[in-house]
């Protein structure tokens, strides 16, 4: 079985960036998080209800996802339901996943519609 590449888009970076300063164990719980949810529910087609393809951003070559279930150490007794998202596209041809937002969700309640449509402009340019 193929394993996924994993990149990161300029704005997730800075998303991340802001976000570390808060839960300083999120690098380590992106990387569990690419094993445990990620890579079974695109490769091993496992479902745990804890991704969710989003609607208006699903084609053939690229599907646009929201990780809702997400541990973080940082936040103690929290356990999968810590309140951070995840948006990414999965390429599934190649297989490849590029991270294009993070946040919490008591800081905005849903995912930037507006910067996943300009993601999708910029690949479509390329």
């Amino acid at each position: 079985m193929a394993k996924i590449r994993y990149s990161l888009t300029g704005p997730f970076e800075a998303d991340l960036k802001r976000l570390l300063k808060r839960y300083g164990s999120l690098l380590a719980d992106i990387e569990k998080a690419k094993v445990y949810a990620m890579e079974a529910y695109h490769l091993n087609l496992i479902d745990r209800r804890a991704i969710f393809p989003i609607r208006g951003f699903c084609f053939d070559n690229v599907i646009v996802c929201k990780l809702k279930k997400f541990a973080c150490k940082s936040l103690k007794n929290r356990g999968n339901r810590s309140g951070i998202r995840i948006i990414y596209a999965f390429y599934p041809a190649e297989p490849k996943i590029e991270f294009i937002e993070i946040y919490h969700k008591s800081d905005q309640a849903n995912e930037d519609k507006s910067r996943i449509k300009e993601y999708l402009k910029q690949k479509q340019q390329k």
